[in-house]
């Protein structure tokens, strides 16, 4: 299989380049970005582009619409946003695909941008196979083809994967890919020791392939969230009425039992903060968890005790892997045991990498994002890579420049 193409391998200078950006970012109620680090991160890949001399196609998804059009979900806070950071107009393209579309592309001229509008408001971006003409129509919109959205690599998607293949030679990985291949490749594959990893959230099940593949990694394990209750029900604690998944109580004692086997400390919370209504005003409670936690009364946070055990445990990390909060972070009484991790963390004397919304959130709020080694951009991407050490997106680059593979021939715009 061929090697990945880089942007820098590209000749730019007159060619529309279409790019795949990661633009799911968050909005409140009135559709103003409250987080614009995607936007952001984004940047040195569009700036580089412009600068060689090319037109730009920027496309993305927001949110889920599933098929539908949402005027809630438009890509148009994001068009604003872009050209106020670059301090140079952003068009926006009523659709990401069609015949206006095409004209728009075809009247780009050199350094001159076009957003198109939300992807999944086709399903055919979410189901390449239902529609194989979607991601032929995303192809005619540019001469050479660049991936920048590691959030959305580990999906094969029409504009992750599909797409690059209409682009054989000519489809290379953005400056943000870039960095993340090669950031967590280095210090994840074949990683330093002690390596720690801190993971929570609300499901065992969306994270049970990583935490098997760290389990053949990782000195030491931290599981917070609602996921860990359903490793605390597996010891045969009561957990009232918190989150748990039943069904995978016989893998949590598989994993446990792995954990004996190869060595690896794992810390589960010891007391957790638990209420009787998920409401940031409802009364609390800290529950030991030898003692279990009363019927009626569901775990929010981890507890002071644990959230002191965890940092301790810590201290020694040469590499520290964190995704997902320890609490219901969305409501601030439930946060703490989020906070101080990120707070610990963030003064070790380790390599230290987030991935995830919620963790990363968390380390803005408290302005420590300078104090990490690394942000990942992808919580899941970052943790299937990690598994996998590949990702669709990532693999469709290599096939698409594999000059013994089969690819379809395409029709430039600019021809």
């Amino acid at each position: 299989m061929a090697k990945k193409l880089l942007l820098q391998d590209l000749v730019l200078r007159d060619r529309k380049v279409l790019m795949r950006v990661d633009f799911n970012v968050p909005l409140d109620n009135d559709a103003n970005i409250t987080d614009d680090t995607r936007i952001l991160s984004a940047l040195p890949s569009i700036r580089y582009i412009l600068e060689q001399g090319a037109a730009l196609v920027l496309m993305s998804h927001l949110g889920r619409p599933k098929g539908e059009r949402k005027s809630k979900l438009s890509l148009a806070p994001c068009a604003k946003r872009l050209s106020q950071l670059l301090e140079r107009p952003v068009a926006l393209a009523a659709d990401c695909v069609g015949d206006a579309t095409l004209s728009q592309v075809q009247s780009l001229k050199p350094g001159e941008i076009l957003l198109l509008e939300n992807l999944r408001f086709h399903a055919a971006e979410e189901q390449p196979d239902s529609d194989a003409s979607f991601a032929a129509s995303l192809a005619q919109l540019g001469d050479v083809y660049v991936n920048d959205a590691f959030g959305t690599a580990h999906r094969a998607h029409s504009s992750t994967a599909t797409v690059a293949g209409y682009f054989p030679g000519a489809a290379a990985a953005g400056l943000l890919l870039q960095s993340e291949m090669r950031f967590l490749g280095e210090h994840l594959f074949k990683p330093d020791h002690p390596f720690h990893a801190v993971i929570g959230g609300k499901k065992v099940s969306s994270k049970l392939g990583v935490l098997r593949s760290l389990l053949e990694k990782v000195d030491a394990i931290y599981l917070g969230g609602a996921m860990a209750f359903t490793f605390l029900k597996a010891q045969g604690h009561q957990v009232g009425s918190s989150l748990i998944e039943e069904e995978l109580i016989s893998i949590a004692n598989e994993l446990m039992a792995l954990c004996q086997q190869r060595n690896v400390a794992l810390h589960l919370p010891s007391d957790v903060v638990a209420v009787t209504e998920l409401s940031p005003d409802a009364e609390t409670r800290v529950f030991n968890i030898r003692e279990g936690i009363a019927d009626g009364w569901i775990g929010v946070d981890i507890g002071p005790r644990s959230i002191q055990q965890f940092q301790e445990a810590l201290k020694p990390a040469k590499i520290v892997l964190w995704n997902g909060p320890m609490g219901i972070f969305e409501m601030a009484p439930f946060a703490k045991g989020t906070n101080a991790l990120a707070q610990t963390i963030a003064t070790l004397n380790a390599t230290t990498i987030v991935g995830g919304g919620d963790s990363i959130a968390a380390i803005h709020q408290a302005g420590l994002q300078e104090k990490f080694s690394h942000l990942s951009t992808g919580g899941g991407a970052a943790l299937e890579y990690i598994e996998h050490g590949s990702l669709p997106g990532i693999e469709a680059l290599s096939k698409a420049n594999d000059s013994r593979s089969e690819n379809k021939a395409r029709s430039s715009v600019s021809r």
